[in-house]
């Protein structure tokens, strides 16, 4: 069926942008909006009133809540629920898992109800403001979207950085490490589920007309970032995937870093895993018209993440290397020394330039891999290299600098299912109201 886009007629529209979002330590690129849906007029004339009434309230408790979240679901200090008893990211992820059971059966076995109803979204990081379609799976996606930027804002606030009992710098628990793991593969789930089951359903029209913020490419984007900070179809549609992915090996590395049983060869495997996932994101969204504010803020963090994971690999593949004997292998491992701090300081400049970008951001207390390599690699290398460091411009370096060793890629999303159809349709006629156009 159809699309209908809207463009914004002022800066802004209904796109509910902060000027700052304050500390960061995982990138949520906002919230994507519903808007009211009239089910009564849509399908009043195909379900009984009850069912009817039923889909009207879910959704509608979902519109108000996304409405009271999306301006401060970006935002690194926020109270567990507003001041005034409203909702909080687990009564919205509460209220979509009861919405998604209902919402399936307008596609149930092909109903033709799947194109009754209008539903319509407000963007994030698309040029068009809005995007409305005629599809039921259109909705399912945007579903299953949602769940996951839930996900990450709720792993970006168990991985800030807290004051800890004693006072001293600001820390990350453990415990709030591996319960982010767990988030991660979550949200990673919801947009594998996305990407293999929702999108194919979609007509070739309605996958072209989809938004940048649910292009394939951006979910699979998100979902390898997911993977890798645990660590640490189409063209156009593939990054969310990629940003779980990185995210889950991120947080891995960081705990081997702290395990005195965790070998420097487990530590340059996970680091490799990195670089490969925050790689993939990058080729994933790389080519995706995404618009400025979040659509760019999220293409500088994967630009900058890709960087800092290179810093990391070369710096554990330099010290292996240099437990080698040979003259050649000491060579190599001073050049891969020197890789790891020439991509360390370029880390830097890419973190200033995504926090100086619309909406700014700052960066939490250094803590766990990076404030970890950020005194080694300098230190390390400074004591490896035995030349005058001058000598060496930062293409020599780069020119010089060992390959990477490749690993293939373990971590897996978990399996989410989408939920079987509610109870509540098995007495629905799907057909009634279309009897009399069939005939």
């Amino acid at each position: 069926m159809g699309c209908l886009v809207s463009t914004p007629k002022e800066p802004g529209g209904n796109r509910r942008r902060p000027s700052n979002i304050g500390e960061v330590s995982v990138f949520v690129p906002g919230l994507r909006i519903p808007k009211p849906v009239d089910f009564p007029q849509s399908l009043g004339d195909n379900l009984s009133k009850g069912l009817v009434e039923r889909l009207s309230a879910l959704r509608t408790r979902i519109v108000v809540m996304v409405a009271q979240e999306a301006p401060t679901v970006t935002r690194s200090r926020r109270k567990s629920a507003t001041q005034h008893g409203g909702s909080t990211l687990a009564d919205l992820q509460q209220a979509l898992e009861d919405y998604l059971p209902v919402l399936l059966g307008l596609v149930k076995d092909g109903s033709p109800l799947q194109h009754r109803v209008q539903f319509l979204w407000v963007n994030q990081e698309d040029n068009e403001e809005e995007v409305a379609m005629y599809s039921a799976w259109y909705e399912v996606l945007s579903i299953l979207h949602l769940m996951a930027m839930l996900a990450l804002s709720q792993a970006n606030l168990l991985l800030l950085p807290k004051m800890s009992a004693d006072g001293r710098q600001p820390k990350v628990s453990d415990e709030n490490r591996k319960a982010s793991i767990d988030v991660f593969l979550k949200a990673a789930g919801y947009l594998d589920c996305a990407v293999r089951n929702v999108i194919p359903q979609l007509s070739a029209e309605s996958r072209r007309n989809l938004p940048v913020d649910l292009a394939e490419g951006v979910l699979r984007a998100l979902s390898l970032q997911a993977l890798g900070q645990e660590s640490c179809s189409c063209t156009k549609h593939m990054p969310l995937l990629d940003f779980f992915k990185t995210k889950t090996v991120d947080i891995q590395l960081g705990m081997a870093i702290d395990s005195v049983k965790a070998t420097l060869a487990v530590k340059r495997r996970l680091a490799c895993e990195m670089v490969k996932y925050w790689q993939q994101a990058q080729d994933n969204i790389m080519s995706l018209p995404l618009a400025n504010g979040w659509g760019e803020k999220h293409r500088l963090v994967i630009k900058w993440k890709y960087v800092e994971a290179k810093a990391a690999a070369y710096y554990y593949h330099g010290l292996i290397l240099d437990e080698g004997n040979t003259e050649k292998s000491h060579g190599m491992a001073v050049a891969a020394l020197q890789a790891a701090d020439e991509y360390l300081k370029e880390s830097k400049k890419a973190c200033e330039a995504f926090n100086a970008a619309s909406p700014m951001s700052r960066n939490p207390p250094l803590w766990g891999t990076m404030k970890y390599l950020s005194e080694k690699i300098p230190k390390d290398t400074a004591s490896k290299v035995r030349i005058n460091r001058d000598l060496y411009t930062h293409e020599r370096i780069m020119e010089t600098a060992p390959t990477l060793p490749d690993f293939a890629l373990a971590l897996k999303p978990d399996d989410y299912q989408l939920p079987s159809v509610d109870p509540c349709w098995n007495k629905e006629d799907i057909n009634k109201g279309f009897h009399g156009i069939n005939q």
